[in-house]
Order: C-alpha cells, then sequence, then structure tokens
C-alpha cells in the first residue's frame, strides 16, 4: 500500500533549511537583480543588445558549473561543500556592483555570482531529492521555490524602501544585499546534513556521457532548450515595463507582485502536481507561458504590466519547482546531481542565445518582438510535451 503523504511540517529539515537558505540569498540577489538593467541604462548607458549579452554570457557560461559540480558531488559523494561554496561566492559578487564604473565590472559581477549558482545547484536540489520520499517531492520542491520566492519578495521591498527614503542609490542597495548572503551560508555550514553515502560503497562511478540516461529524458531536455530559447532573461521583463510606463521606483513593487505570487502559488502547485500528474502542470504552464508573452508583446497601459508579473509569477509557480519533480522521477538514482546539473546546464546555456536574440530583437525591430517570439517558443514547447506524452503512453501499451 502506498504509504500516505507527510504534512509540509514533517519534511526532513534538510528541505527546510535549504528554503531558508534560498529565502535569504534570493533577499539578497532580488535586492539587486530588479535595479541591474535600470542601473546600466541610467547610470552606465548601456544598451540593451549589452543587457542581453551580459545576461546571456553570465548564465550560459556559468551554466558549464551546473553540470560538473553535479557530477563531481555524485562521485565523491558530497553535497555540503558545494552549497556552501556556491552561496559563498555569490554574496562575495556584490562588492564589485557596488564600486562599478562601467559594465565591464557589471558582467564580471554576474559571472562571478551565476558561477556561483551553477557550484550550487545541483548538489542543493540532489540533497533535497534524497531527504524527501518520493511520493512528496512535489511538496517537498514546492516548498524550496515558496521559501526561495519569499525572500524574492523581501529583497525588492528593501530596495524599494532604501531608494524611497531619500537614498536614491543603487549603489547603497548593493551594499546592504550583502547581509542576508552571509546569513545563507551561515545556515549551510551550521544545519545542513549530507544524506548521501561516500561512493567507497559503490563500484561505478558516475561519468558525464548522455548514455547513462533514456530516450525520455533527452526528449525533455530537447524541449527545455526549445523553451529556454524564447524564455530570455527577465531583465527584459523590467525594461518592458518600465516602456509601457512604470516608474523607476515603482519598479521593485511590480517585481514583489511578480514574486508574492510565485510563492503563494509554488507550494500548492507541487501538492496539486503530486495528486494529479505533475506533467499536467508542466503543460499547463507551458500554455500560460505563451499567453503572458503574447500580453507583453501587445501591452500599452501600466495596469495591464501589473496583471501579467502577477500571471507571470502563477507560471513560475505552476512550473519551476514541478519540473524538477518530474525531473527526479526519470532519472536513474545514482546520477540525480549530475542530472540536475544537466538540467540546469541545459537551460542555462540556452539564455545566451535567448538573452542575445531579445536584445537584437529589441533593437532592430521594436520592444513587442522578443514577446512574440517567447510565445512561440512556449507554444512549440506545449505541443512537443503532448508529443512525449503520447508516446510514453504508446510504449506503455505496447509493453
Amino acid at each position: 500500500m502506498k504509504p500516505p503523504n507527510k504534512p509540509l511540517f514533517h519534511l526532513d529539515r534538510n528541505v527546510w533549511v535549504a528554503g531558508l537558505v534560498s529565502f535569504f540569498m534570493d533577499f539578497s540577489s532580488e535586492m539587486v537583480y530588479p535595479l541591474l538593467p535600470l542601473f546600466l541604462t541610467s547610470v552606465l548607458g548601456v544598451n540593451k543588445a549589452i543587457i542581453g549579452s551580459i545576461e546571456g554570457i553570465a548564465e550560459s557560461t556559468a551554466s558549464f558549473l551546473k553540470l560538473y559540480s553535479g557530477w563531481l558531488s555524485d562521485r565523491i559523494g558530497k553535497r555540503k561543500f558545494f552549497m556552501g561554496w556556491g552561496y559563498g561566492l555569490a554574496t562575495l559578487s556584490r562588492p564589485l556592483l557596488a564600486l562599478a564604473p562601467n559594465w565591464n565590472w557589471v558582467l564580471a559581477s554576474r559571472f562571478i555570482d551565476r558561477f556561483g549558482k551553477g557550484v550550487r545547484t545541483a548538489p542543493r536540489d540532489a540533497i533535497i531529492a534524497e531527504s524527501t520520499l518520493p511520493e512528496n517531492l512535489g511538496r517537498a520542491f514546492g516548498l524550496h521555490r515558496s521559501l526561495d520566492t519569499l525572500g524574492a519578495i523581501a529583497g525588492p521591498g528593501v530596495a524599494f524602501l532604501l531608494l524611497a527614503m531619500g537614498a536614491n542609490s543603487y549603489r547603497l542597495v548593493f551594499w546592504v544585499s550583502i547581509v542576508p548572503g552571509l546569513i545563507a551560508v551561515l545556515l549551510i555550514i551550521l544545519f545542513i546534513r549530507e544524506k548521501r553515502a561516500t561512493t567507497g560503497t559503490t563500484t561505478e562511478l558516475p561519468r558525464l556521457s548522455w548514455g547513462m540516461f533514456d530516450l525520455r529524458f533527452k526528449f525533455f531536455m530537447a524541449i527545455i532548450v526549445i523553451f529556454t530559447l524564447g524564455n530570455s532573461s527577465d531583465a527584459f521583463l523590467i525594461l518592458r515595463a518600465q516602456q509601457v510606463g512604470i516608474a523607476p521606483l515603482v519598479i521593485p513593487l511590480v517585481y514583489i507582485i511578480f514574486n508574492l505570487v510565485y510563492a503563494v502559488s509554488a507550494t500548492p502547485a507541487g501538492v496539486l502536481a503530486d495528486r494529479l500528474g505533475r506533467h499536467r502542470m508542466i503543460l499547463l504552464g507551458f500554455g500560460l507561458f505563451s499567453l503572458i508573452y503574447s500580453g507583453l508583446a501587445g501591452a500599452q497601459h501600466p495596469w495591464q504590466i501589473w496583471l501579467l508579473f502577477g500571471l507571470y509569477g502563477l507560471f513560475m509557480g505552476l512550473t519551476e519547482g514541478v519540473q524538477k519533480a518530474y525531473l527526479a522521477t526519470i532519472i536513474p538514482e545514482s546520477y540525480k546531481a549530475t542530472a540536475f546539473g544537466l538540467y540546469q546546464a541545459s537551460v542555462g546555456l540556452a539564455l545566451l542565445p535567448a538573452s542575445i536574440i531579445a536584445g537584437l530583437l529589441w533593437d532592430h525591430i521594436g520592444p513587442a518582438a522578443p514577446f512574440i517570439f517567447g510565445a512561440a517558443t512556449g507554444l512549440t514547447a506545449a505541443l512537443l510535451f503532448i508529443v512525449m506524452l503520447y508516446q510514453r503512453q504508446e510504449d506503455r501499451q505496447d509493453y
């Protein structure tokens, strides 16, 4: 008989601590991130194509680490070290932003920050998966995304208060963002416990090879890459909000709406996905994304931006944690961190062309063009996912 689902408060301590770590790191990151496009354009005088290149290079180059750190974590049987190192690097990147005299410093800071994300993400996701019963994976990853996103609400809120109090200084916000990052690192050191035994108990160490994964995993990765090509950096959402008429001072509040909906929806979406099927939630998310990007392409009034940012938060809540929970069910037990790393690397590497394409479309065609392109790739991903699910059903019937 299938064991009953455990309530949220009965999840393993590692799941809760990993969530709190992400809360404080996103507190730090999201104080900075909504202001970066505005800082680059208004203070440093950078055009949209360079902004796209900065985001794409930082995300994609660092994404190699997501794959390698996951594989190395599986190989040596350690997770906590990589988490601490990764979150520590992200915290150390903040002073470069605060001192930046030109966009090259911003690129260096973003690269170090994303480098840290590349080091930590796959081992962190693996330790959550290893600390959770299979039937509770949706709620565990959903809880993690909720806590993570609550930090993304607190961060822009504090940034708004600092700007509204008269300081009007992006650099002051960047300096203050160091504090919650340090708290995240201390939580890892003090409270995260290793779950995985060292590799001395196994005769075959994981290798970096597509051969270790089946066709379903590879097909899913291809779908995610196609989708990501249209899901460029959120910097373009922020720039679109400003272009439609949202004042720079209010941008952090718009971002709070996005993150608030994201935080509120992520855990219920995980629980619902465990009950109704993770594939259904993923498919719903792809369709919703296409509608949102179509709306952003045609938006003409500020109220539309507020609504679309809220819907974008719902999309993230429906898919971000659920995709990882779904992934955890289609990968071999011994290769969890490697597979999570490959997933994160695939998304990150696709962000380089995605963000460059978005910047070029904006500069040479118009602000609506990146969002029309994104809506098309979202619809394509949904159709391919339906094909994948149909083929899996056919294979089961043949079997």
